[in-house]
């Protein structure tokens, strides 16, 4: 089953890597990783997207919460929320009917051109896990030249809040 923990963490070096280094430690996969700081400066959130049933997850939690770095953690997945992905895909379209075509598909997925070159276009899609999956599984078969992803940010929907 998919998970998605976030966590509050001292935006200190070394920090990630301690995170790291205990999933790896513990032989658990991390899917997906995303840290940034937040308006506080000297503290970051992580978004860690991995697989497990409920005692994998409650081994992994328990072993954040035992990390120094680790100042609070949330089961995002636990509850209702939203999770948005950023992903930038290069596609091939030369000819003025296939670069209409993707402006039919980009356009469909709200989605945005933010590049054009002479060689193709370079598309922004911003959703969820499904909703990027699905745009890669429209666009013409071969003219996909590379795929870049964010890994999802997460946010508890209502009153839920992981803040210090």
């Amino acid at each position: 089953m998919r998970r998605i923990i976030s966590l509050l963490l001292e935006n200190e070096p070394g920090a990630l890597s301690r995170v790291a280094g205990l999933f790896s430690a513990r032989g658990f996969n991390i899917e997906s990783l995303t840290v940034a700081a937040t308006d506080d400066e000297t503290v970051s959130r992580m978004t860690i997207v991995t697989h497990g049933d409920g005692g994998i997850l409650e081994q992994i939690v328990k072993q954040l919460n035992k990390l120094v770095d680790v100042i609070k953690l949330m089961e995002v997945s636990d509850g209702e929320h939203l999770d948005r992905e950023l992903m930038l895909v290069k596609v091939r379209a030369t000819s003025a009917s296939s670069r209409d075509e993707m402006d039919r598909l980009v356009r469909t997925f709200g989605a945005r051109i933010v590049e054009i070159t002479r060689q193709g276009l370079i598309v922004e899609v911003t959703g969820n896990d499904e909703k990027l999956k699905a745009f890669l599984d429209v666009v013409e078969s071969g003219s996909v030249i590379e795929v870049v992803r964010s890994g999802p940010s997460a946010i508890s929907r209502g009153g839920k809040a992981l803040k210090l």
